[in-house]
């Protein structure tokens, strides 16, 4: 795993609508007497080859022209409001500029063999100026002010989309990401499931805390592992028939009153359905078709009233190893 992974590991996922992200302490306006210069922070090796300045209250990306084999450069936490001053490191696969002050892409022509890109938690409005980077594998620009999805079409290596907690309304423009295998859009304004029918390889799909009131036009993704549509208000599970490969499906905080649909999903292990309407016991007994089911959700369903709860969906499921998140005994 790389450096990069990891870090992305340890930082909570941005469309999830049940983390609140902590901007660290200096995000925001600082003082013009705080902000520090990139060469006060860097000793010069040419020889380097990763550079890590996360945190620093750097105001502008510059003095790295000595740098030319650099292939990773972190930039998060800072004060940087501009995009500039790398046309030269063109060894460089990975960019890190998370949570910074920057509202436009711009200057990465020279980039070629960049393979990630992090822009997420600045004041991007467009996805634009990525034409030249058709080596990327991943893109995050979660966190911004991006309203289209747009300008996309020569991603044909990107594995990773991450567009959580924008203002996009619909999905469109993905055709072309023939590679793509996750695509996070949770926390927008979107309406509706459409639009992914060319994403044939696509394994993880979050359409979290958006505006959905329908499960729909998900027959072409057969290869989808992880399905999250949580904080929506949806009201039935249907049209899961061709995703037989599904290990996670997360469906808390939306209007279901009843769990059906899900029996051919002989995959199955993890089944998120807290906070919706389900109330009777028989169709929580449907359960015991998932014979890999080994954690559920029900909490706060009027069936988790119930006294005997925990001991019926036990019974009905003797594999589960972790209700509501606790270990079954």
């Amino acid at each position: 795993m790389s450096a990069s992974e990891e870090q992305h590991d340890q930082q909570p996922r941005a469309d999830s609508p049940t983390v609140d992200e902590e901007r660290p302490p200096g995000a925001g306006e600082v003082a013009e007497h705080e902000i520090v210069k990139m060469e006060d922070v860097i000793t010069i090796d040419p020889e380097t080859t990763e550079v890590d300045l996360n945190h620093g209250r750097i105001g502008k990306i510059e003095n790295l022209e000595p740098l030319t084999k650099l292939e990773r450069l972190y930039l998060r936490w800072n004060l940087i409001k501009k995009i500039e001053n790398l046309d030269h490191l063109t060894s460089l696969l990975e960019l890190e500029l998370y949570d910074n002050q920057i509202t436009d892409l711009e200057n990465l022509d020279n980039l070629v063999n960049l393979e990630m890109l992090d822009v997420s938690f600045n004041r991007l409005h467009q996805i634009k100026n990525l034409s030249a980077l058709t080596n990327l594998r991943k893109l995050f620009l979660c966190a911004n002010r991006i309203s289209l999805i747009e300008n996309l079409d020569h991603f044909s290596s990107l594995t990773m989309l991450e567009l959580g907690d924008n203002k996009i309304r619909k999905i469109e423009n993905l055709d072309n990401l023939s590679s793509l295998t996750h695509l996070y859009l949770g926390k927008n304004k979107i309406t509706k499931i459409e639009n992914l029918d060319k994403l044939v390889k696509l394994e993880c799909l979050s359409l979290q805390c958006n505006r959905l009131t329908k499960i729909e036009n998900l027959d072409q993704l057969v290869n989808l592992t992880e399905l999250y549509l949580s904080e929506n208000g949806i009201e039935m599970i249907v049209n899961l028939d061709q995703n037989k490969q599904l290990e996670t499906l997360d469906l808390a905080k939306n209007r279901v009153k009843r769990i059906e649909n899900i029996e051919h999903l002989e995959m199955l292990e993890e089944f998120w359905m807290n906070d919706n309407g389900v109330s009777e016991w028989t169709c929580v007994d449907k359960l015991a078709s998932n014979k890999k089911l080994a954690t559920v959700y029900l909490e706060r369903n009027p069936v988790a009233s119930d006294v005997n709860y925990r001991r019926k969906l036990k019974l009905a499921v003797p594999w589960l190893q972790k209700i509501d998140a606790t270990l079954c005994r």
